[in-house]
């Protein structure tokens, strides 16, 4: 779902001295585990050499992490702030230090969010840092077309990364249902979490795909196309199931969502118990 460290030096050195550009930044950022937002460590980070030195012609925002997801009542205040911290706090602090080099180049910006960012669909901090990233990426447009800036915000949808490794979300799982109260252990049930872990699994095992220069593509057309899209959707999954659903009516989406994940205990209970205002 998100994609850390998606590109490989050789490929982007190939990249850029085939096409001869200016400065590009890539960076992945995170947030150390005892650090402010304001100390966020740039893990990779590419340079490469240009006329004006004072100038910066591409930056690529890709930090990112994914997990804690669960439902929301499994979770903790921390658990949504590791994961804005990244993947939001982060890409805005790293956009507005180099926003000034990237205005004298009348440069590129290219932030990766997610499909999850247009359709929220699992518990957590994620789907609301990517739906932060689209709308920080659009006001960012808005305002630095007076200067020239093209900002662009990739949209992939589920890829074989470290990220998404089953055994990272299992873990994170198992803690979250470890840590809550018995009231709401019982509301959803054993039966709902072993369910729950399985349609994880299946996600991430056969939904996800492994071609990840679907995703490359995009950053390189964003960077070097003189008319760089918007908006670009990566993967199948992307184009063809979660972007179009997230033009759908509320009730369908709904519909369709509560379809891939497992009805809690308490729910299947009290279906029977409703009252029909007819």
């Amino acid at each position: 779902m998100i994609l850390d460290e998606i590109l490989n030096v050789p490929y982007v050195m190939w990249l850029f001295e085939q096409l001869a550009l200016p400065q590009i930044y890539y960076t992945t950022s995170y947030k150390g585990p005892d650090s402010a937002v304001s100390n966020t460590i740039v893990t990779k980070l590419l340079i490469y050499s240009s006329v004006n030195e004072n100038s910066l012609f591409g930056l690529v925002n890709n930090a990112g992490r994914a997990t804690p997801m669960a439902p929301t009542d499994w979770m903790q205040i921390d658990d949504f702030n590791t994961i804005l911290d990244v993947n939001l706090m982060g890409l805005i602090e790293i956009t507005l230090k180099l926003l000034p080099l990237l205005k004298k180049a009348k440069g590129r910006v290219v932030n990766v969010a997610s499909v999850m960012g247009r359709l929220a669909f699992l518990g957590g901090g994620y789907c609301l840092s990517k739906w932060g990233v689209e709308a920080f990426s659009d006001i960012l447009r808005r305002d630095m077309q007076h200067f020239g800036v093209k900002v662009s915000i990739i949209e992939p949808g589920c890829f074989k990364t470290g990220v998404t490794s089953s055994e990272v979300i299992e873990r994170d799982l198992l803690r979250l249902w470890n840590q809550l109260t018995p009231e709401v252990r019982e509301s959803y049930g054993d039966k709902y979490f072993v369910e729950y872990i399985r349609a994880q699994r299946f996600s991430m095992k056969r939904l996800c795909d492994s071609d990840i220069s679907k995703v490359t593509k995009c950053m390189e057309h964003a960077l070097i196309a003189k008319y760089p899209r918007t908006r670009y959707g990566s993967g199948w999954d992307a184009k063809f199931f979660w972007l179009p659903l997230s033009y759908a009516p509320t009730l369908l989406s709904d519909m369709m969502l509560r379809m891939l994940l497992p009805t809690p205990a308490a729910s299947r209970k009290s279906v029977s118990r409703v009252p029909l205002d007819v």
